[in-house]
């Protein structure tokens, strides 16, 4: 066609020899073939620089009319982004001029031959790292965010973990398999995002929360040990680490225990780390029961890179003449203290702010004591008896110059208002080494929880986790005693995996359903092929998921998840690019048997 060209045509016989961050002091005298975007010019007295810049890194390139007049002159028109392709000889840069900041820092490109490949319009930032961009501008022109080394070097960490994944897995006997992404909604937790059949009118697929089932059906097919890197989905509230689409590191294995999963995926963390960042971790991880964790650390995903354990006083205080206390104590409440060891020097405007922060996890107060060399200043020394008061210092370790903080409440509101206060300690005062890598394994989980809203049980990770066997007469009796075979990994307090050993028991997982109260009809409309599959010789088996954004964001150091994946969705779950969720026309919605009712949504 006329006006088209053939890429050999644009690029004629030019090919690049080396990425712009490949070349040194010993390629100097090479000849030399780049191709990239100009992500800065200047012209100092006749001589054009030009900064090109592809995903490796930058390289300059020298522009100057002594070396060639032609290429010099074309030059004058490059401006930031356009795509050149530059042949040239690799130089030696003159003395003192050498850039200590860059890989290529000791050498420059002079061009001998230019190929403006395509122009560019001023982009809405400047593509580098540091500039002051709003999210909203950023995720708009993504396709530019992309461009700024910081995210490509995310990117590149992302591939190389994965790879660092499949590599170790398929060492270890793993087969990758796909599972279906078109699938039946079961209730799994969050919200199921619904495609509506043309072919069924009135029916739907869901997409995938996991691949939970379809794992559990390979052990019962007899596959023994799969793995697959995949795309899930959950409709729900966003936050800086969830998106609506994930992915995540799906595992299954058969004839197995709670010690064989650890034990894998511990050597699988040890090889990516080790590949792709460096670092030799050591294992086995720490493991701590779920009660010792919410006990020790108000949280059952605890950051363990610092100290300041919580510790309960109920005992000590339950008889005290502080009402606030004592009177939680009576009522089946406890109190907890954390003691900020050192941190006397806090002001009462600082501890007005952090009994705001605990408020937010629905804390109705927080008390506190300043130890000093004489006495305890605070509102709530006076009641305290000298008895009361040697305990609680014992207990706490109380020493001059700390500040001790309470909490007195429900065991849930205690425990989760003092954990996330630890943790905004632990950052506040400096206490956390942000280049350490700490990993523990929360196990025996509670198998169920009460949900009031709905009058009954609920299982706290998914129905299909094993109860411990010497809890299954608790089923019918004290389901909330019931511990499970669950497991979570956590890294610096973010949980990066989680699975359980599976029930592989017809029987048993029927007792389950009906702990959760579903009626057999229930159960067998939705559940009624994994009961058949239970039933035909399913071999004991366990697994467990990692999420491999998180996974990522921790190892790039970065706050949030959307810095480590390539098109994610804002807090509205939209993509700013492609303005999705988009309206469906009228005869798409006439071919699937829908019909739109327009809703208000509330603000």
């Amino acid at each position: 066609m006329k006006g088209v060209s053939s890429l050999s045509d644009i690029l004629g016989e030019m090919r690049r020899t080396h990425h712009c961050c490949e070349l040194g002091a010993d390629d100097i005298g090479k000849e030399v073939t780049l191709m990239g975007w100009v992500q800065r010019r200047r012209d100092h007295g006749g001589v054009i620089f030009v900064d090109l810049r592809d995903r490796e890194g930058l390289t300059q390139v020298v522009f100057d009319p002594k070396v060639h007049e032609k290429v010099h002159e074309k030059a004058h028109v490059i401006r930031s982004e356009y795509v050149l392709g530059i042949r040239g000889k690799v130089e030696k840069r003159l003395e003192g001029m050498a850039n200590p900041k860059l890989k290529t820092g000791e050498i420059e490109v002079f061009a001998t031959e230019l190929k403006i490949l395509n122009t560019a319009v001023t982009p809405p930032f400047l593509i580098e790292d540091g500039a002051e961009i709003s999210e909203n501008i950023r995720l708009k022109h993504r396709h530019l965010d992309l461009r700024r080394p910081g995210l490509q070097k995310n990117m590149i960490l992302r591939h190389k973990i994965g790879a660092a994944v499949r590599q170790h897995l398929n060492e270890k006997g793993f087969l990758d398999i796909e599972t279906p992404v078109l699938t039946r909604s079961t209730p799994e937790g969050a919200r199921d995002y619904l495609v509506p059949s043309r072919v069924n009118p009135g029916q739907f697929y869901a997409l995938p929360q996991s691949p939970q089932i379809f794992k559990q059906l390979f052990m019962m097919s007899g596959f023994d040990r799969y793995y697959q890197i995949v795309r899930c989905f959950r409709d729900e509230d966003l936050r800086a680490d969830r998106q609506p689409e994930f992915t995540q590191i799906d595992m299954e294995m058969s004839f197995v225990g709670e010690e064989d999963l650890m034990s894998v995926s511990e050597g699988m963390m040890k090889h990516v780390f080790k590949e792709t960042m460096g670092n030799d971790i050591q294992i086995p991880f720490l493991r701590l029961p779920y009660d010792e964790a919410i006990d020790r650390y108000g949280l059952d995903k605890p950051d363990i890179r610092f100290g300041l354990e919580l510790k309960d006083v109920s005992d000590i205080v339950k008889g005290s003449g502080f009402k606030v206390f004592s009177s939680v104590v009576k009522k089946g409440g406890i109190v907890k203290a954390l003691n900020a060891k050192g941190c006397i020097s806090l002001s009462r405007k600082e501890i007005d702010d952090l009994t705001a922060f605990v408020a937010i996890y629905k804390a109705k107060g927080l008390a506190w004591i300043k130890v000093k060399e004489d006495a305890w200043q605070s509102p709530i020394a006076k009641f305290f008896s000298d008895e009361e008061k040697q305990a609680l210092a014992e207990r706490i370790d109380m020493e001059p110059g700390d500040l001790v903080f309470f909490v007195a409440d429900s065991p849930k509101v205690t425990n989760e208002s003092l954990g996330h206060l630890r943790n905004h300690l632990g950052k506040k005062l400096g206490m956390i080494d942000e280049n350490e890598f700490k990993f523990v394994w929360i196990t025996r989980f509670p198998m169920f929880e009460y949900d009031e809203n709905e009058k009954r049980y609920e299982a706290l990770h998914h129905p299909f986790t094993s109860p411990l066997e010497e809890h299954y007469e608790l089923l019918k009796k004290d389901p909330l005693s019931v511990k499970s075979r669950a497991y979570d990994l956590v890294l610096n307090g973010y949980e990066i995996g989680g699975g359980s050993i599976r029930i592989h028991q017809k029987e048993l997982q029927e007792k389950i359903f009906e702990t959760m109260n579903m009626d057999r009809s229930e159960y067998e409309e939705k559940f009624g092929f994994l009961l058949s599959a239970l039933d035909s010789g399913a071999p004991p088996h366990g697994g467990i998921a990692f999420g491999f954004d998180r996974l990522v964001m921790l190892l790039c150091g970065e706050p949030s998840i959307r810095d480590v994946i390539a098109f994610p969705k804002t807090q509205k779950a939209t993509c700013l690019m492609t303005n999705a969720p988009s309206e469906a026309g009228k005869a798409q919605l006439d071919e699937l048997a829908l019909k739109i009712r327009k809703v208000r949504l509330e603000s």
